[in-house]
């Protein structure tokens, strides 16, 4: 597996898919799906692999690919992954093929470029998560802006165009500063080094004052925190979940969101230490404000697929509340939390697309009592409905327990107030799922509605195995991450404690010269006197 280029191979075979789908014509629109789900399906029995070879007991990067590019600019090709990355790739891949698989039937317009996007945006996705490069980085990170720009405004909903532009400005407008950033970091470490490099890893050497390390991690936090979305940079987020097809939400919700999650780990906590301890309170508040929020604007919904988007910045909240505990429980149970969340949510929305695909509406109102038409459906719904909620032996408890013992070990209000949002979260849920699944059947459009076909359990079930699965044995994914995310901290720790120390060394420098300052006024006191 060393030898192999298994990085290269799972990012680049969607394209090969691409080229396939080219030379077929537009109107056998069943092979290019079935070209499409083939080949996002091989691409993840071969990521695979990379759990199994995976060496859990090092933090340093493993299945590296490292060829010059572009010399003169120290820009290479440089792919790597290391615990915090391993598990984001294996679901990017995951749910590319389970996307593909549920607009089988729900796109029937332009289904040739649609698939073309879907894998163009695999590319993109696995790319970020694999990068090491900073210029490869942002490549991946931008190209993969442009197939969802599609995706939603062309096969959307009736708002469809305003929330692609919507999306791609507030994503842009980070990218932008981001840029900055990344050049800046490029030309320090050159006057440090003498060396031009867009190695991300030759950045976490830097040594940077503290106001460098301020503006720098202030440019980074907006780009990320778009994209997360945190609060208030949330807005764009409904608009294109509720406009983006089913597909588009679920990798919108499963994968792009935690680009934002993966740049604050990958980026600003290790090459920001100082700053990043700084701005805990700061961020904190922010989540927690989040978190609150987002859950009580899910309870105001009456759209159910709008209610699922909000939820998505309320749990993004959680992943970013216990990331900046900066302790091993609230690290953890932020990267499983947004494994976790890409599931759940990722399920969410593909079950609101099933009942979509029967009804074509949205609107909670316009539902209830459809478990007698429907158990199956039903059933799953709320399996998916109380992982969502981190009901014990689901993933999401097992996440969000970690988040919160993290979070408490840092404050305990900020504990306390994101136990709230736990509670919040059981209302919204268990009251989407009353008015919509309980109850006696009052819309006669319901009576003859069909329960779920095989297509439908073949996306569904690999998702309830991994929320089972996480939520009764969690230990194989959080062993992967362990070692990492124990450097990340040693990383952060070692500098607060310089920090520490460089304070103790100035407090006590000030001492002596006040205590030397004040033994001089005593010597000349006697003199001034007698003058």
């Amino acid at each position: 597996m060393i030898n192999f280029p298994i990085l290269s191979v799972i990012t680049y075979l969607p394209l090969v898919g691409i080229l396939l789908i080219l030379f077929i014509n537009k109107e056998n629109y069943k092979l290019i799906q079935w070209i499409a789900f083939i080949t996002a399906v091989v691409n993840f029995i071969i990521s695979i692999p990379l759990y199994f070879n995976f060496d859990s007991r090092t933090w340093a990067m493993q299945f590296v690919e490292k060829i010059p590019w572009i010399e003169e600019f120290g820009i290479s090709y440089h792919m790597g992954i290391d615990g915090i990355s391993l598990l984001l790739v294996l679901m990017t891949t995951l749910l590319s093929a389970l996307a593909i698989l549920s607009t089988w039937s729900a796109v029937t317009e332009k289904v040739k470029e649609y698939m073309i996007s879907i894998l163009f945006l695999e590319t993109g996705m696995v790319g970020v998560f694999c990068s090491l490069d900073f210029f490869l980085f942002y490549v991946f990170w931008e190209v993969m802006l442009i197939p969802m720009y599609f995706i939603i405004g062309i096969w959307g909903g009736p708002r469809r165009v305003y929330a692609a532009v919507k999306f791609f400005i507030y994503t842009m407008s980070g990218s932008v500063l981001m840029l900055v950033a990344i050049l800046v970091l490029y030309f320090i470490n050159h006057s440090q080094t003498g060396v031009y490099t867009f190695n991300i890893l030759d950045y976490y050497g830097l040594n940077l004052p503290f106001g460098v390390q301020f503006w720098l991690f202030l440019a980074f936090f907006l780009a990320f925190a778009i994209k997360v979305p945190m609060f208030p940079f949330h807005t764009w987020l409904p608009d294109a979940h509720v406009e983006a097809p089913t597909a588009g939400s679920v990798i919108l919700a499963g994968v792009l969101l935690k680009m934002g999650t993966y740049g604050f780990l990958r980026f600003s906590l290790p090459m920001f230490p100082q700053a990043t301890i700084d701005f805990i309170p700061f961020i904190a508040w922010l989540s927690l404000i989040g978190i609150i929020y987002g859950a009580l604007l899910s309870i105001a919904q009456d759209d159910v697929k709008k209610l699922v988007a909000y939820s998505s910045v309320s749990h993004l909240g959680y992943c970013m509340l216990g990331m900046f505990a900066l302790n091993a429980h609230g690290i953890q149970g932020s990267i499983l939390q947004m494994i976790n969340h890409g599931f759940s949510t990722g399920a969410l929305f593909l079950m609101v697309g099933i009942i979509y695909e029967r009804r074509h509406t949205r609107l909670i109102s316009e539902y209830g009592g459809i478990w007698k038409v429907m158990p199956f459906f039903a059933l799953l719904l709320l399996v998916v409905a109380f992982s969502s909620m981190g009901v014990p032996g689901t993933n999401g408890f097992v996440g969000e327990l970690l988040i919160l013992i993290g979070t408490f070990k840092l404050n305990v209000w900020y504990g306390a107030v994101a136990t709230i949002g736990l509670i919040l979260g059981a209302i919204y849920l268990l009251w989407m799922y009353q008015r919509v699944i309980l109850g006696e059947i009052t819309n006669d459009k319901n009576r003859h509605l069909s329960d779920m076909n095989f297509r439908e359990y073949a996306y569904m079930i690999p998702i309830l195995v991994f929320i089972i699965w996480i939520g009764i044995y969690p230990k194989p994914f959080l062993d992967k991450m362990q070692v990492s995310v124990e450097h990340l901290i040693e990383q952060i720790k070692y500098t607060k404690d310089i920090d520490e120390g460089e304070k103790r060394e100035a407090k006590k420098e000030v001492k002596e010269l006040k205590s030397k300052r004040v033994k001089e006024l005593n010597s000349s006191t006697p003199e001034l006197l007698n003058s």
